[in-house]
């Protein structure tokens, strides 16, 4: 990479940086107002409030990530433009098709960010938010573990390792304690389905302690009545949308397996590989409006047009989501449709400038 990807890197790249600052910074103040609402319910407090902003602060990056790119690489390239910088490049004989090989360098950089944002900051970040607001808000359920929760129901405590849609669960591990506080059972399985009223428990391990010693025993399927009350994981189950993609496939690849409709779960999925690519539509987008007219306008305008044609990949991208779980369109098809679409739009248009 020689001084002209560099620097045109370190333009983009800071340009991005300052508008997600500015949009993320926003969003939280936006999320924090809302959430004074319910300080004082419980044990709900302040400073709870101020974790669960904090907490849920990744994924709101994530999904504003490529608008800021989009924002900044107008705003940072638009002041190249203003400087005549680009004009001092085109005079050195650097072509636009050379100028865009770098922009879309730095895009690259940013895509492998994006992705590692979603991938493994913004799951584990929102199921720290959710317990924490869970526990707080309601008094058997306290955060534990990296992904799990703890629960007490009398005189068991529930252990549950990962909490997936429609009442699925995994790693489960069961306490059940005496009138003295001793433990008499320990139960471990490592699913459970609330079907029928019921949790069906799979790969289940029972190890009770008696005065005649320990008794274990394993069991492929068992069923117990109660075990949580499905209302509670209206607060802490995950959302197909702040899953990472390797437990999107998962459990895509479980329902299938199971005859179950996985379609939802699949576009999640295709969703989310694609999202990162959206970065550099931003920056194909983008580069024909700087590099089209070296006397670019004022920076006002360029936030305008930025902000407008962010708005309608916004609108295009959900609309073409929400068509293809009405009509049943193969997940990739629909999550992929308006990237290709806006990215072969701005392939034309850049090839246009002159």
């Amino acid at each position: 990479m020689n001084i002209l990807d560099r620097y045109i890197g370190r333009t983009v790249i800071g340009g991005t940086m300052m508008a997600l600052l500015v949009l993320g910074a926003l969003l939280a103040f936006v999320d924090f107002v809302s959430e004074i609402g319910d300080v004082g319910k419980g044990d709900y407090s302040l400073v709870d409030a101020i974790f669960y902003v904090l907490l849920t602060l990744p994924k709101r990056l994530y999904e504003l990530f490529p608008t800021a790119v989009l924002l900044g690489s107008l705003l940072s390239l638009g002041a190249l433009a203003g400087n005549s910088e680009l004009t001092v490049m085109r005079a050195s004989g650097i072509s636009i098709t050379r100028m865009a090989r770098s922009v879309l360098q730095a895009g690259l950089a940013l895509v492998m960010i994006v992705a590692l944002i979603g991938e493994f900051i913004v799951p584990p970040s929102e199921r720290h938010a959710q317990t924490i607001r869970a526990s707080a808000l309601q008094q058997n359920i306290s955060l534990g573990g990296q992904h799990g929760f703890w629960a007490k129901d009398g005189l068991r405590y529930i252990y549950v390792g990962r909490v997936y849609p429609d009442l699925y669960l995994g790693d489960i591990d069961i306490y059940e304690l005496d009138e003295t506080k001793k433990i008499t059972r320990i139960v471990h399985a490592d699913s459970a389905r609330y079907i029928n009223d019921a949790w069906e428990l799979t790969s289940v391990k029972r190890t009770a302690f008696t005065v005649d010693g320990v008794v274990s025993e394993s069991l492929n399927k068992d069923g117990i009545a109660e075990l949580l009350n499905p209302e509670l994981f209206n607060v802490v189950s995950v959302k197909p949308g702040n899953m990472s993609a390797i437990d999107l496939y998962r459990y895509s690849a479980y329902l299938q397996n199971n005859e179950l409709d996985s379609s939802h779960y699949r576009l999640a999925f295709w969703i989310k590989v694609i999202t990162p690519l959206s970065s550099l539509v931003m920056l194909l987008i983008a580069m024909p409006f700087v590099f089209g007219s070296q006397r670019t306008g004022s920076a006002g305008n360029r936030v305008l047009v930025g902000l407008l044609l962010g708005i309608g990949f916004y609108l295009l991208n959900r609309t073409m989501n929400h068509l293809g779980q009405v009509y049943g369109f193969y997940p990739l098809f629909s999550a992929a449709f308006p990237v290709v679409l806006v990215a072969i739009a701005g392939l034309f248009a850049l090839k246009r400038v002159r």
